[in-house]
Protein backbone atom coordinates (compact mmCIF):
# COMPACT_ATOMS: atom_id res chain seq x y z
CA UNK A 1 0.00 0.00 0.00
CA UNK A 2 2.88 2.85 0.85
CA UNK A 3 4.76 1.80 -2.14
CA UNK A 4 1.06 2.39 -4.44
CA UNK A 5 0.75 5.99 -2.42
CA UNK A 6 4.27 6.73 -3.10
CA UNK A 7 4.16 5.32 -6.99
CA UNK A 8 1.25 7.77 -7.72
CA UNK A 9 2.98 10.80 -5.66
CA UNK A 10 5.70 10.40 -8.05
CA UNK A 11 3.58 10.48 -11.03
CA UNK A 12 1.40 13.09 -10.32
CA UNK A 13 4.93 15.46 -9.53
CA UNK A 14 6.04 14.53 -13.24
CA UNK A 15 2.34 14.93 -14.53
CA UNK A 16 2.48 18.62 -12.58
CA UNK A 17 6.83 19.36 -13.96
CA UNK A 18 5.56 18.12 -17.03
CA UNK A 19 2.58 20.42 -17.79
CA UNK A 20 2.37 22.94 -14.98
CA UNK A 21 5.97 24.03 -14.21
CA UNK A 22 7.01 26.78 -17.22
CA UNK A 23 7.62 23.98 -20.01
CA UNK A 24 11.56 24.36 -18.27
CA UNK A 25 12.11 21.00 -19.25
CA UNK A 26 11.60 21.96 -23.23
CA UNK A 27 14.89 24.37 -23.01
CA UNK A 28 13.57 26.68 -25.50
CA UNK A 29 14.18 30.17 -23.69
CA UNK A 30 17.28 31.41 -25.02
CA UNK A 31 19.19 34.51 -26.49
CA UNK A 32 17.86 33.89 -29.93
CA UNK A 33 14.54 35.97 -29.09
CA UNK A 34 16.90 38.56 -28.03
CA UNK A 35 17.27 41.01 -31.78
CA UNK A 36 20.70 42.85 -31.95
CA UNK A 37 20.63 46.14 -31.60
CA UNK A 38 21.16 48.41 -34.58
CA UNK A 39 22.75 51.87 -33.59
CA UNK A 40 21.92 55.06 -35.47
CA UNK A 41 23.01 58.49 -35.78
CA UNK A 42 20.97 59.71 -32.74
CA UNK A 43 21.45 57.02 -30.86
CA UNK A 44 24.07 57.15 -27.87
CA UNK A 45 23.95 54.61 -25.37
CA UNK A 46 27.17 53.46 -23.50
CA UNK A 47 28.16 49.84 -21.88
CA UNK A 48 30.75 49.31 -19.59
CA UNK A 49 31.90 45.66 -18.74
CA UNK A 50 33.01 44.93 -14.93
CA UNK A 51 34.58 41.89 -14.36
CA UNK A 52 35.84 40.74 -10.56
CA UNK A 53 38.90 38.50 -11.07
CA UNK A 54 40.76 36.30 -8.20
CA UNK A 55 43.34 34.13 -9.24
CA UNK A 56 41.93 33.91 -12.92
CA UNK A 57 45.22 33.66 -14.76
CA UNK A 58 44.24 30.74 -16.66
CA UNK A 59 40.79 32.46 -18.60
CA UNK A 60 41.49 36.54 -17.98
CA UNK A 61 43.22 36.78 -21.30
CA UNK A 62 40.72 34.93 -23.40
CA UNK A 63 37.65 36.73 -21.02
CA UNK A 64 39.11 40.12 -21.57
CA UNK A 65 39.48 39.40 -25.76
CA UNK A 66 36.40 38.38 -26.43
CA UNK A 67 34.94 41.69 -24.63
CA UNK A 68 37.19 44.05 -26.43
CA UNK A 69 36.58 42.48 -29.64
CA UNK A 70 32.50 43.07 -29.35
CA UNK A 71 30.70 43.91 -32.54
CA UNK A 72 28.35 46.66 -31.43
CA UNK A 73 28.37 49.93 -32.37
CA UNK A 74 28.08 51.71 -29.33
CA UNK A 75 30.76 53.29 -26.74
CA UNK A 76 32.10 50.00 -24.71
CA UNK A 77 34.71 49.33 -22.16
CA UNK A 78 35.90 46.85 -19.44
CA UNK A 79 36.64 47.36 -16.04
CA UNK A 80 38.78 44.23 -14.24
CA UNK A 81 38.77 44.55 -10.55
CA UNK A 82 41.95 42.15 -9.47
CA UNK A 83 40.99 41.06 -6.06
CA UNK A 84 43.98 40.48 -4.80
CA UNK A 85 45.40 37.82 -7.14
CA UNK A 86 48.59 36.11 -6.84
CA UNK A 87 49.19 34.46 -10.10
CA UNK A 88 49.39 37.87 -12.54
CA UNK A 89 45.66 37.96 -13.08
CA UNK A 90 46.08 42.05 -13.53
CA UNK A 91 49.07 42.10 -15.82
CA UNK A 92 47.69 39.36 -18.44
CA UNK A 93 44.21 41.02 -18.70
CA UNK A 94 46.72 44.23 -19.30
CA UNK A 95 48.56 42.43 -22.50
CA UNK A 96 45.46 40.61 -23.82
CA UNK A 97 44.02 44.29 -24.09
CA UNK A 98 46.99 45.59 -26.16
CA UNK A 99 47.16 42.44 -28.14
CA UNK A 100 44.01 43.09 -29.69
CA UNK A 101 45.14 46.94 -30.09
CA UNK A 102 42.69 47.90 -27.00
CA UNK A 103 44.69 48.23 -24.56
CA UNK A 104 43.14 52.14 -24.09
CA UNK A 105 39.45 50.69 -23.11
CA UNK A 106 40.80 48.30 -20.18
CA UNK A 107 41.12 49.55 -16.98
CA UNK A 108 42.52 47.25 -14.34
CA UNK A 109 41.68 47.93 -10.78
CA UNK A 110 43.53 46.42 -7.48
CA UNK A 111 40.68 45.14 -4.86
CA UNK A 112 40.29 45.31 -1.30
CA UNK A 113 39.46 42.78 1.26
CA UNK A 114 35.67 42.98 1.33
CA UNK A 115 34.42 44.74 4.90
CA UNK A 116 32.10 42.62 7.17
CA UNK A 117 28.96 41.67 6.00
CA UNK A 118 30.08 41.26 1.88
CA UNK A 119 31.07 38.10 -0.14
CA UNK A 120 34.27 38.94 -2.12
CA UNK A 121 32.94 38.67 -5.54
CA UNK A 122 30.41 41.21 -4.75
CA UNK A 123 33.23 43.43 -3.38
CA UNK A 124 35.03 43.44 -6.33
CA UNK A 125 32.14 44.56 -8.49
CA UNK A 126 30.98 46.86 -5.85
CA UNK A 127 34.70 48.43 -6.54
CA UNK A 128 33.92 48.37 -10.28
CA UNK A 129 30.90 50.18 -9.92
CA UNK A 130 32.32 52.88 -7.88
CA UNK A 131 34.98 53.41 -10.16
CA UNK A 132 32.16 53.80 -13.01
CA UNK A 133 29.91 56.11 -11.42
CA UNK A 134 33.32 58.38 -10.52
CA UNK A 135 32.78 59.09 -14.07
CA UNK A 136 30.67 61.92 -14.25
CA UNK A 137 31.19 62.62 -18.21
CA UNK A 138 30.90 58.71 -19.06
CA UNK A 139 28.79 57.04 -16.98
CA UNK A 140 27.73 53.84 -19.25
CA UNK A 141 23.74 53.46 -19.54
CA UNK A 142 24.27 49.73 -18.83
CA UNK A 143 26.33 47.37 -16.90
CA UNK A 144 27.73 44.05 -18.08
CA UNK A 145 28.68 42.08 -15.04
CA UNK A 146 30.71 38.53 -16.13
CA UNK A 147 32.64 36.64 -14.51
CA UNK A 148 36.55 36.13 -15.37
CA UNK A 149 36.30 32.76 -16.79
CA UNK A 150 33.43 33.48 -19.16
CA UNK A 151 33.88 33.87 -23.14
CA UNK A 152 31.28 35.86 -25.37
CA UNK A 153 31.34 35.37 -28.91
CA UNK A 154 31.50 38.43 -30.74
CA UNK A 155 27.70 39.41 -31.20
CA UNK A 156 26.97 38.76 -27.53
CA UNK A 157 26.84 42.74 -26.54
CA UNK A 158 24.47 43.34 -29.55
CA UNK A 159 21.97 41.04 -28.52
CA UNK A 160 22.12 41.94 -25.05
CA UNK A 161 21.81 45.48 -25.63
CA UNK A 162 18.90 45.60 -28.46
CA UNK A 163 17.22 42.83 -25.82
CA UNK A 164 16.76 45.22 -22.67
CA UNK A 165 16.40 48.56 -25.52
CA UNK A 166 13.60 46.71 -27.53
CA UNK A 167 11.80 45.08 -24.37
CA UNK A 168 12.63 48.11 -22.26
CA UNK A 169 14.40 45.66 -19.38
CA UNK A 170 16.02 46.19 -16.55
CA UNK A 171 18.39 42.88 -16.77
CA UNK A 172 19.04 41.12 -19.49
CA UNK A 173 20.82 37.26 -18.11
CA UNK A 174 22.18 34.68 -20.30
CA UNK A 175 23.13 31.08 -18.27
CA UNK A 176 26.69 30.42 -19.76
CA UNK A 177 27.41 27.04 -21.26
CA UNK A 178 29.18 25.01 -19.23
CA UNK A 179 32.36 23.43 -20.19
CA UNK A 180 31.03 19.71 -21.09
CA UNK A 181 33.73 17.52 -21.69
CA UNK A 182 35.29 15.51 -19.29
CA UNK A 183 33.46 12.10 -18.08
CA UNK A 184 32.35 13.98 -15.08
CA UNK A 185 31.18 16.60 -16.81
CA UNK A 186 29.27 14.87 -19.23
CA UNK A 187 27.12 13.11 -16.77
CA UNK A 188 26.63 15.97 -14.08
CA UNK A 189 26.95 19.44 -15.91
CA UNK A 190 23.88 19.30 -17.70
CA UNK A 191 21.93 18.05 -15.05
CA UNK A 192 22.87 21.08 -13.06
CA UNK A 193 21.36 23.02 -15.59
CA UNK A 194 18.27 21.08 -16.03
CA UNK A 195 17.88 21.69 -12.05
CA UNK A 196 18.64 25.37 -12.39
CA UNK A 197 15.93 25.46 -15.04
CA UNK A 198 13.48 23.22 -12.62
CA UNK A 199 13.59 25.69 -9.88
CA UNK A 200 13.37 28.59 -12.19
CA UNK A 201 11.53 28.25 -15.06
CA UNK A 202 12.71 30.98 -17.34
CA UNK A 203 9.10 31.40 -18.60
CA UNK A 204 8.13 32.89 -15.23
CA UNK A 205 11.00 34.37 -14.64
CA UNK A 206 10.31 36.25 -17.58
CA UNK A 207 6.62 37.13 -16.91
CA UNK A 208 6.39 40.35 -15.31
CA UNK A 209 3.25 39.00 -14.10
CA UNK A 210 4.98 36.71 -11.85
CA UNK A 211 7.02 37.22 -8.71
CA UNK A 212 9.78 34.56 -9.69
CA UNK A 213 13.32 36.20 -10.47
CA UNK A 214 16.54 34.67 -11.13
CA UNK A 215 19.53 35.82 -13.42
CA UNK A 216 23.11 33.59 -14.18
CA UNK A 217 26.11 35.42 -12.82
CA UNK A 218 28.17 34.89 -15.76
CA UNK A 219 26.94 37.09 -18.18
CA UNK A 220 24.09 40.50 -16.23
CA UNK A 221 23.72 43.29 -18.60
CA UNK A 222 22.19 45.73 -16.00
CA UNK A 223 20.31 49.16 -16.20
CA UNK A 224 22.60 51.19 -14.30
CA UNK A 225 19.76 53.24 -13.00
CA UNK A 226 17.86 50.75 -12.35
CA UNK A 227 20.42 48.92 -10.75
CA UNK A 228 20.73 52.33 -8.35
CA UNK A 229 16.62 52.07 -7.98
CA UNK A 230 17.30 48.74 -6.71
CA UNK A 231 19.24 49.67 -3.86
CA UNK A 232 22.92 49.12 -5.77
CA UNK A 233 24.92 46.16 -4.79
CA UNK A 234 24.32 46.75 -1.08
CA UNK A 235 21.22 45.44 -1.34
CA UNK A 236 22.83 41.57 -2.00
CA UNK A 237 26.20 42.20 -0.03
CA UNK A 238 25.97 39.13 1.63
CA UNK A 239 24.43 37.10 -1.07
CA UNK A 240 26.28 34.05 -1.64
CA UNK A 241 24.41 32.74 -5.06
CA UNK A 242 24.71 36.89 -5.85
CA UNK A 243 23.41 36.13 -9.39
CA UNK A 244 19.23 35.09 -8.46
CA UNK A 245 19.56 37.87 -6.04
CA UNK A 246 20.16 40.53 -8.18
CA UNK A 247 17.65 39.13 -10.14
CA UNK A 248 15.29 39.58 -7.41
CA UNK A 249 16.06 42.98 -6.74
CA UNK A 250 15.86 44.12 -10.47
CA UNK A 251 12.64 42.83 -11.43
CA UNK A 252 11.25 44.88 -8.75
CA UNK A 253 12.13 47.95 -10.61
CA UNK A 254 11.18 46.27 -13.94
CA UNK A 255 10.92 43.34 -16.72
CA UNK A 256 13.92 41.17 -16.70
CA UNK A 257 15.02 38.10 -19.26
CA UNK A 258 16.60 35.02 -18.19
CA UNK A 259 18.12 32.44 -21.23
CA UNK A 260 20.16 29.88 -22.45
CA UNK A 261 22.70 30.47 -25.27
CA UNK A 262 25.56 29.06 -27.19
CA UNK A 263 27.18 32.26 -27.27
CA UNK A 264 28.49 32.50 -23.82
CA UNK A 265 30.63 30.17 -22.51
CA UNK A 266 32.52 28.83 -19.27
CA UNK A 267 36.32 28.65 -19.61
CA UNK A 268 36.46 26.89 -16.68
CA UNK A 269 36.79 23.15 -16.69
CA UNK A 270 35.74 20.76 -14.14
CA UNK A 271 37.25 17.31 -14.82
CA UNK A 272 36.52 15.31 -12.27
CA UNK A 273 33.81 14.49 -10.05
CA UNK A 274 35.39 16.66 -7.00
CA UNK A 275 35.56 19.80 -9.11
CA UNK A 276 32.17 19.73 -9.45
CA UNK A 277 31.21 18.81 -5.81
CA UNK A 278 33.08 21.85 -4.77
CA UNK A 279 31.09 23.81 -7.39
CA UNK A 280 27.99 22.74 -5.59
CA UNK A 281 28.64 21.90 -1.99
CA UNK A 282 29.72 25.80 -2.14
CA UNK A 283 26.49 27.08 -2.58
CA UNK A 284 23.78 24.61 -2.18
CA UNK A 285 22.15 24.97 1.59
CA UNK A 286 22.74 28.91 0.80
CA UNK A 287 19.64 28.18 -1.91
CA UNK A 288 17.56 27.05 0.54
CA UNK A 289 18.58 29.68 2.91
CA UNK A 290 20.25 27.93 5.09
CA UNK A 291 17.35 26.39 7.10
CA UNK A 292 17.57 22.31 7.89
CA UNK A 293 13.91 22.35 7.39
CA UNK A 294 14.04 23.25 3.92
CA UNK A 295 17.26 20.97 3.67
CA UNK A 296 15.20 17.90 4.72
CA UNK A 297 11.97 18.81 2.37
CA UNK A 298 14.52 19.33 -0.40
CA UNK A 299 15.87 15.76 0.34
CA UNK A 300 12.67 14.43 0.17
CA UNK A 301 11.30 16.08 -2.79
CA UNK A 302 14.44 14.81 -4.88
CA UNK A 303 13.90 11.27 -3.16
CA UNK A 304 10.85 11.08 -4.84
CA UNK A 305 10.80 12.70 -8.01
CA UNK A 306 14.08 10.94 -9.14
CA UNK A 307 14.80 8.27 -6.95
CA UNK A 308 11.28 6.76 -6.57
CA UNK A 309 10.28 6.12 -10.05
CA UNK A 310 13.16 4.01 -10.87
CA UNK A 311 13.15 2.08 -7.29
CA UNK A 312 9.37 1.36 -7.99
CA UNK A 313 9.41 0.60 -11.34
CA UNK A 314 9.85 -2.89 -11.17
CA UNK A 315 7.34 -3.55 -8.45
CA UNK A 316 5.55 -6.74 -8.22
CA UNK A 317 2.22 -4.62 -8.27
CA UNK A 318 1.36 -3.83 -11.42
CA UNK A 319 -0.48 -0.88 -10.46
CA UNK A 320 2.33 0.28 -8.77
CA UNK A 321 5.10 -0.55 -11.04
CA UNK A 322 3.27 1.05 -13.81
CA UNK A 323 2.54 4.14 -12.57
CA UNK A 324 6.45 4.30 -11.49
CA UNK A 325 7.30 3.25 -14.46
CA UNK A 326 4.99 6.49 -16.14
CA UNK A 327 7.15 8.78 -14.12
CA UNK A 328 10.27 7.39 -14.96
CA UNK A 329 9.40 7.88 -18.63
CA UNK A 330 8.20 11.15 -18.20
CA UNK A 331 11.36 12.00 -16.26
CA UNK A 332 13.85 10.08 -19.06
CA UNK A 333 11.55 12.31 -22.20
CA UNK A 334 11.74 15.71 -19.69
CA UNK A 335 15.91 15.06 -19.84
CA UNK A 336 16.56 15.08 -23.37
CA UNK A 337 16.23 18.87 -24.92
CA UNK A 338 18.67 19.41 -22.25
CA UNK A 339 21.18 16.40 -23.56
CA UNK A 340 20.18 17.72 -26.75
CA UNK A 341 21.43 21.06 -26.19
CA UNK A 342 24.99 19.70 -24.55
CA UNK A 343 25.17 17.69 -27.35
CA UNK A 344 24.91 14.51 -25.72
CA UNK A 345 23.10 11.28 -25.87
CA UNK A 346 19.31 10.81 -25.18
CA UNK A 347 20.00 7.40 -23.67
CA UNK A 348 21.91 9.03 -20.67
CA UNK A 349 18.73 10.28 -19.27
CA UNK A 350 17.80 6.73 -18.14
CA UNK A 351 21.00 7.66 -15.34
CA UNK A 352 19.28 10.75 -14.52
CA UNK A 353 18.18 9.17 -10.90
CA UNK A 354 21.63 8.31 -10.30
CA UNK A 355 22.98 11.91 -11.28
CA UNK A 356 20.25 13.64 -8.72
CA UNK A 357 21.28 11.11 -5.73
CA UNK A 358 24.58 12.57 -6.55
CA UNK A 359 23.09 16.02 -6.43
CA UNK A 360 21.47 15.18 -2.80
CA UNK A 361 24.70 13.73 -1.69
CA UNK A 362 26.57 17.19 -2.57
CA UNK A 363 24.03 19.46 -1.01
CA UNK A 364 23.97 17.66 2.28
CA UNK A 365 27.61 17.90 2.42
CA UNK A 366 26.98 21.51 1.67
CA UNK A 367 24.60 21.82 5.00
CA UNK A 368 27.18 20.03 6.86
CA UNK A 369 30.46 22.16 5.58
CA UNK A 370 28.11 25.15 6.80
CA UNK A 371 27.72 23.91 10.15
CA UNK A 372 31.63 23.14 10.25
CA UNK A 373 31.81 26.80 9.81
CA UNK A 374 33.47 26.20 6.28
CA UNK A 375 30.29 27.57 4.15
CA UNK A 376 30.98 29.10 0.85
CA UNK A 377 34.15 28.20 0.44
CA UNK A 378 35.99 29.92 -2.83
CA UNK A 379 39.82 30.70 -2.93
CA UNK A 380 40.72 30.80 0.71
CA UNK A 381 37.53 32.73 1.50
CA UNK A 382 34.61 31.09 3.51
CA UNK A 383 31.55 33.30 2.56
CA UNK A 384 28.30 31.43 3.92
CA UNK A 385 26.39 33.87 6.25
CA UNK A 386 27.63 32.49 9.58
CA UNK A 387 30.66 30.95 8.30
CA UNK A 388 34.25 31.37 10.42
CA UNK A 389 36.87 33.45 7.98
CA UNK A 390 40.04 31.51 7.40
Amino acid sequence: MIALVLALLTFAIWLSLIFARGFFWQARVSDERLEPIVVDGAQEIRVTAIVPARDEADTIARCVSSLLRQDCAVPFDVVVVDDQSADGTGEIARAAAAAVGAGDRLTVLRGEDPPPGWTGKINAMRAGLAYVEARADARPDYILFTDADIEHAPDTLARLVGGAERGGLTLVSLMAKLACDSRAERWLVPAFVYFFQMLYPFAWVNNPRRRMAAAAGGCMLVRREALARAGGLDVIRDALIDDCALGAAMKKTGPIFLGLTQRVKSLRPYPHLADIRRMVVRSAFAELDYSLWRLGVATLGMALTFVAPAALAGHSDPTTGMLALAAYILMVLSYRPMLRFYGLGAWRGLFLPVVAAFYMAFTLESALAYLRGRGGAWKGRYQAAGSASP
